[in-house]
């Protein structure tokens, strides 16, 4: 069954405090969550900046290794100043190239750009939306799908019940977990996440705390 939600509106974003309320809400109804607070405590926040920064990230997060992720960023974060559209749009396709953007990225970055500097999307409205209108809008860019708009909403703007039900890592957090024979896909994924409402971006985080913790036994 769905945890309560009287300890929380799905409408106000996390914070240390109800991050850690939610985490024992959903770990006295969860032996394996339970299990994960017990042994590692609450997950942390993982807050990111909302903003024109965080998309560019997430961006170059997708199908690569975060520490893959983080040193490209760290370049373009480096080249391109002031990191704002604009910017990025007037130094153009050849410059994100020579920084080692693929031709998909560096199309993916432009087209942010240019939505955001045309003003036909603006991040700061998406705090207002709910979490399905936030995510049609942010996957009007190309090259940002339902993962990439789960990690937005779950990261930049806290909101309680994202289920990044395409992330890897989470993935193979549940198989290990549970003890499954096969990796979960999106599907049956979405289904398990269904019994961790309204809290399921804790879920996540506990979830991702665990990865983080085990995986290096599970490459052994």
């Amino acid at each position: 069954m769905p945890a309560n939600t009287r300890e929380q509106s799905p409408s106000v974003p996390l914070t240390e405090e109800s991050l850690g309320r939610a985490a024992r809400l959903l770990a006295r109804g969860d032996k394996d969550l339970a299990a994960i607070l017990k042994q590692y405590g609450p997950p942390p926040l993982w807050s990111r900046k909302p903003g024109f920064a965080t998309l560019v990230q997430i961006i170059l997060e997708q199908q690569v290794s975060l520490a893959s992720a983080a040193a490209l960023f760290a370049r373009l974060n480096k080249s391109i100043v002031p990191f704002r559209p604009a910017q990025m749009l007037l130094l153009g396709e050849p410059h994100l190239k020579s920084l080692g953007l693929t031709r998909q990225k560096t199309a993916y970055c432009l087209h942010l750009s240019q939505l955001l500097s045309e003003k036909h999307l603006k991040l700061s409205e998406l705090s207002r939306c709910s979490d399905e209108d936030a995510k049609a809008r942010l996957m009007e860019v190309k090259g940002i799908g339902l993962w990439s708009a789960d990690i937005y909403l779950l990261m930049a703007l806290g909101r309680p019940d994202v289920w990044p039900a395409r992330d890897l890592a989470l993935a193979i957090a549940v198989k290990q977990l549970r003890g499954l024979k096969v990796r979960p896909g999106p599907d049956e994924l979405d289904e398990i996440g269904e019994r961790w409402r309204p809290f399921r971006s804790v879920a996540a985080r506990m979830l991702w705390q665990y990865y983080l913790a085990q995986r290096k036994d599970w490459q052994t």
